[in-house]
């Protein structure tokens, strides 16, 4: 499908990415929404599995709507709440989750496009569940972006542990790497970011950093004012409450003290530690069609049954594995 395509009005049940046919909730919306929609699935989404799903959990959603004759602009919270409570008969907490995961995507994809002014699903709370890698609980992809979206970034400190936070789950490090980390350790490589971590057993290791990390740690180090201090510590410890920060590194106890506070500030229930970001990345990348044996190589885990693992002409990860992971 062309560009020229993607402009022309579609009808309802018109074949869509991957041989699935656009609802008529969105088929039947002006133009605008109707392309936004095509975009949402054809270039936001690269995995097909997960493609697939999101499809079908707007599908249900659309035809649902259609039943009752509710048309893309009329909806509103009330809708999803109701709309939320007819499918938690038929569906399991973590489906439900996943399902508004996929109509936020959706309606924040209509929001960024100028489809609609603003997104209802945020606003429609979903049944709590904890996902779990042995005993570490992990975030959900809702409970990462409500996590996420809570920091204020009007302050130093907002941008340090959205930056900090940011580290841990977009490259699965551990927290002692990511509050030992030096300005210089994050470097450009061509158009892009690179983020050297040094881990235990004295691995080091280069990982492309997320186009949403390259973000949060610019937006930081900018506002710090910390981008010649080559050897100086990336994350700085805060000064009392003055909202301004020290020239020393934050340590392991003030971050994990900072998350507890984080979690709490955007209203998340459940015993996160730092370690849960490492978890929560690894289920993340995996879900989306990652590597598990690249997603080995980016903790840092070992493993006793190669040596392969550990050998970077092999074992290097791309932008392309870095930016499967989706919040």
């Amino acid at each position: 499908m062309d560009g020229d395509t993607l402009l022309l009005p579609v009808r309802a049940n018109t074949p869509v990415s991957g041989g699935h046919l656009m609802p008529a909730l969105f088929a039947n919306a002006p133009t605008e929404a109707q392309r936004a929609f095509l975009e949402f699935f054809a270039v936001t989404i690269p995995n097909a599995n997960t493609r697939a799903a999101y499809m079908r959990d707007v599908a249900r959603f659309a035809q649902w709507c259609d039943e009752r004759s509710f048309r893309l602009e009329q909806i509103t919270s009330i809708h999803l709440a109701a709309y939320r409570e007819e499918v938690s008969r038929e569906l399991s907490n973590p489906s439900i989750k996943r399902h508004f995961s996929a109509l936020r995507m959706l309606f924040s994809w209509f929001v960024e496009k100028g489809v609609l002014d603003r997104n209802p699903v945020r606003e429609v709370k979903t049944p709590r569940f904890s996902r779990s890698e042995g005993k570490t609980p992990a975030f959900t992809p809702d409970e990462m972006h409500q996590l996420f979206e809570s920091f204020n970034t009007d302050s130093i400190v907002g941008l340090r542990d959205r930056a900090l936070i940011g580290v841990m789950a977009f490259t699965f490090a551990r927290v002692e790497a990511v509050v030992s980390l030096r300005v210089k350790d994050v470097m450009a490589v061509g158009r892009r970011t690179v983020i050297r971590l040094n881990e235990k057993g004295g691995k080091e290791r280069e990982i492309p950093c997320h186009h949403t990390l390259e973000e949060y740690l610019d937006a930081y180090i900018k506002a710090s004012g910390i981008e010649k201090e080559l050897n100086s510590v990336l994350f700085r410890s805060a000064i009392g409450r003055t909202g301004k920060l020290s020239d020393k590194p934050i340590n392991r106890s003030d971050a994990y003290q900072m998350i507890q506070r984080r979690v709490r500030d955007a209203e998340l229930r459940g015993r996160f530690s730092c370690h849960s970001f490492r978890a929560t990345g690894i289920t993340n990348y995996l879900e989306n069609g990652g590597n598990l044996e690249m997603a080995q190589w980016i903790a840092g885990h070992a493993d006793s049954r190669t040596t392969k693992l550990y050998d970077r002409r092999n074992h290097r990860a791309t932008l392309d594995d870095i930016e499967r992971i989706r919040f």
